[in-house]
């Protein structure tokens, strides 16, 4: 599991660096969206890949909207960060990054 604190350290470096209002609207919902990924049925991951482990962490922090300000930003480069402690490097230019946080906070993804 990621752990609480890192995550209030990411997001209060971002609201420091792009400016925004600080601060935890709704804690049970970031540990709703925190715990998500290592969720088990039946001793089974629901999701066992990096990659659905990581689906599941952004579209939780964007819809539980946890944050008072910043989900956006705070649940995408939480998402880049575990891909790539997971191994994995995500390529996508910046256009196509904001199109994929949108259209996740909107509903569309």
């Amino acid at each position: 599991m990621i752990p609480i604190h890192e995550v209030e350290h990411l997001h209060q470096t971002l609201i420091n660096k792009f400016g925004g209002t600080p601060g935890i609207r709704d804690r049970v919902a970031l540990e709703s969206a925190l715990a998500r990924p290592f969720q088990t049925f039946d001793k089974k991951e629901l999701y066992p890949s990096a990659l659905e482990k990581a689906a599941s962490l952004i579209e939780s922090v964007l819809i539980n909207h946890p944050f008072i300000d910043g989900n956006k930003r705070t649940g995408i480069t939480l998402v880049l960060f575990f891909l790539f402690k997971s191994g994995l490097e995500v390529t996508a230019s910046q256009d196509n990054t904001y199109e994929f946080v949108i259209n996740i906070a909107s509903g569309s993804l």
